[in-house]
């Protein structure tokens, strides 16, 4: 490793020539980030910092223009290199308040992606009152030359069984042009999209994504559980985006910094491409949600995971259900079962306001539950469970023998919401209860996954003590990811599932730790393609939890279908596989044998998407992975509508005139024996793939690879 403390040359601190960007320092100390060539007016400081006091110099929707971060001024810089890897912190101060902020910027010598957060120190002789925090700003995207015009934003509505919804508009519908020239200022408003509460994706994607028509992409995420929010609009002519964690305005957060005192600023990436689009954006947004991931064997091995829930036992499990269900997952070639919910319920009122113990119950489980365990275990597989980890419901013993400090409270009043409280896990005894939980599942019992799920949202957060609302969701954030990590210390084999009603908390700074991510409850495998398609946009292809739920009584065209979804992720089957007859079964093994062939090359392909990022209502919907050796490709047709034929072009595979490229694209899933009669035809002259589907709802997975 080797350090390098930088002085200023020529006023250019910083660069990076794979994004394209530079940080540099004007005459007055500040710092921004920019591209060569570049107006200096189009740029944003650093840095944008509201504090009670200290606002905005120019009013409005944004966040941006700020006071501090206008006097912000550079001190000094330090670039630390490990590798091909390289970190640079630049710190620049305030002289009215004493603020010290360092932002540390990461990235790959040869990456396109660039990791940022912000440490806020506050070295002045008065507390100040934080409101809001940039983590990333960057201006002067798509300047000149009428560029706005032509940049398309995009962004994704999430939403309980419709998770992953991407949406497109042009920049200039959301962002209009207001003759600047004719008023002396800029517009007063943005776009922007937030969270709300405790469900970080209860409403949209911490990602988006501006492009423009020769392929240039810039895409951002937000690593937050605990509030975050966008913006992007005009600046002097051109585009810029601010990134952020909570704000006051919007998750109830605020922030005293007393002297001394610091504050650090939750994640975010941005990626920039300069041809390719989104495609190649999101390759790199892969490569970097790979590169920030805790290692763990199961994202090496993709094990095939067996749920008894959706659509089939729903949450009413019992010995003598499962024990079928044990066999037959394992028969089908399922890797891990897991019993999902009401494994601990034995109250006559119901379950879901009485959880918080986690004992296993007597009465669905005559032998014990030691002995469903026990029977997963001889039958090849690993044994999982379902927890709910941080509610206590309201009529469990648990809601009264813990500390009232170790739940929300809001106005010194518990927090309630469905019948349940919520766990403060700063708190010692919250986190000793689960602690003694999770040993005794994985230490005693055996149990080497656990389904994590969370099915409230507890609002804007818990004030423990003076803290605002939102500060203190972002401790208890902050402590859920150091417990979580706890775990996979104390037992580096347990696999983790980071679920929330869904995908309803479906963010980097929980997956990053965790090692899969439940996609959603969608229960109809009609209305699943565009969630499965799109699904690879908030998760790795390998985290990606996607739900079949085969039946005896579908058609093997059904079953198919509802198997084809999952086979560029992760498989979570579920149904009655007991009752399927021989050949409904075969089609299962069947599904699950492709997967296991294809799977070692999944963890180090890129999504790709040819018919563009699925609607909610797209007939036809298209998702792939490309790799080294091949290319995978899932086509569904979900209705009759435009007959069976769909032709994609497929640019990366794509040769010369001179050169033509010889694919040989072979159907994995389903083959012609099995349902479905697919066919796919490639024309090297042209490279477009022509794919036949003579039925509709059904779906096929290709491979393509050369001849």
């Amino acid at each position: 490793m080797t350090r390098a403390v930088g002085t200023v040359e020529r006023s250019r601190i910083w660069s990076h020539p794979a994004l394209g960007l530079y940080a540099v320092v004007d005459a007055t100390g500040s710092v921004r980030l920019g591209r060569p060539g570049q107006d200096w007016a189009c740029l944003v400081p650093l840095v944008e910092v509201t504090a009670t006091g200290h606002g905005r110099t120019w009013s409005g929707e944004r966040f941006i223009d700020t006071a501090i971060g206008d006097r912000l001024a550079y001190r000094d810089h330090e670039t630390v290199r490990d590798g091909d890897r390289e970190r640079t912190t630049i710190r620049l101060a305030d002289s009215a308040t004493g603020l010290v902020a360092e932002v540390t910027l990461e990235a790959g010598a040869a990456a396109a992606y660039l990791r940022a957060h912000v440490r806020l120190v506050n070295e002045g002789t008065a507390p100040l009152r934080l409101e809001s925090v940039t983590t990333l700003a960057l201006g002067g995207i798509a300047d000149g030359d009428g560029g706005l015009d032509g940049l398309t934003l995009h962004w994704a509505d999430n939403d309980w069984l419709a998770e992953c919804r991407w949406r497109q508009s042009a920049f200039r519908d959301q962002v209009v042009p207001l003759s600047r020239s004719a008023h002396g200022h800029e517009g007063r408003g943005c776009f922007e999209r937030y969270s709300q509460g405790s469900w970080s994706t209860g409403r949209h994607l911490p990602v988006a994504a501006l492009t423009d028509p020769d392929g240039r992409a810039w895409l951002w995420q937000i690593e937050s559980s605990a509030g975050w929010r966008f913006e992007t609009g005009e600046r002097e002519g051109a585009a810029y985006v601010a990134l952020f964690g909570p704000d006051d305005a919007h998750h109830q957060w605020h922030h005293s910094l007393a002297p001394g005192e610091e504050f650090r600023t939750v994640p975010a990436v941005l990626v920039h491409t300069e041809t390719g689009g989104l495609d190649a954006a999101f390759g790199e947004l892969t490569d970097y949600r790979r590169a920030i991931r805790r290692p763990h064997p199961d994202l090496r091995t993709l094990p095939v995971i067996y749920n008894d829930y959706m659509n089939t036992l729903m949450g009413d499990p019992t010995t003598e259900r499962l024990l079928p269900l044990i066999e037959a997952a394992g028969a089908a070639g399922a890797e891990v079962f897991v019993i999902d919910a009401g494994w601990y319920d034995d109250d006559a009122q119901g379950w879901w306001d009485a959880v918080g113990a986690w004992d296993a119950a007597p009465n669905r489980f005559p032998g014990g539950i030691q002995e469903v365990l026990d029977a997963i275990r001889g039958h090849g597989m690993t044994p999982g469970l379902w927890l709910e980890p941080e509610v206590v419901g309201v009529r469990s013993p648990l809601a009264h023998t813990l500390p009232p400090e170790a739940f929300f409270r809001r106005g010194g009043v518990r927090v309630t919401e469905h019948g349940r409280h919520h766990l403060d896990l700063r708190h010692p005894a919250a986190r000793a209860h689960l602690d003694e939980v999770v040993d005794r599942l994985v230490g005693e019992w055996g149990v080497g996954y656990l389904k994590l799920d969370y099915n409230i949202n507890i609002g804007p957060g818990t004030e423990a003590g003076p803290e605002s609302a939102g500060a203190g969701l972002l401790g208890h954030h902050r402590a859920h990811l150091d417990w979580l990590n706890s775990l996979l210390d104390r037992h580096p084999h347990l696999v983790l599932e980071n679920c929330g009603s869904g995908g309803l908390r479906m963010d980097y700074a929980q997956l990053a730790v965790t090692q899969l991510q439940s996609t959603s409850d969608q229960q109809d495998p009609l209305r699943y393609p565009p969630i499965a398609a799109a699904a690879a946009t908030a998760a790795t292809p390998e985290q990606a939890a996607i739900w079949a739920y085969p039946q005896p009584d579908q058609t093997l065209d059904e079953i198919a279908f509802t198997l084809t979804g999952p086979l560029l992720g992760r498989i979570h089957l579920s149904g009655f596989l007991n009752l399927m007859t021989d050949e409904q079964f075969a089609l299962v093994r069947s599904a699950i044998s492709v997967y296991k062939d294809i799977r070692p090359e999944i963890t180090a392909t890129h999504p790709f998407w040819p018919l563009g990022l699925p609607s909610w209502e797209d007939p036809w919907i298209a998702h792939g992975l490309r790799g080294q050796n091949s290319t995978f490709l899932t086509l569904w047709r979900r209705d009759g509508s435009g007959g069976p034929t769909r032709t994609l072009t497929l640019p990366h595979l794509r040769g010369t005139r001179l050169h033509p490229t010889v694919l040989h694209p072979t159907v994995l899933h389903p083959t012609a024996t099995e349902a479905t009669a697919a066919t796919a035809e490639w024309d090297p002259a042209t490279g477009n793939l022509t794919v036949s589907l003579p039925r509709p709802d059904s779906a096929v997975l290709l491979r393509l690879s050369p001849a």
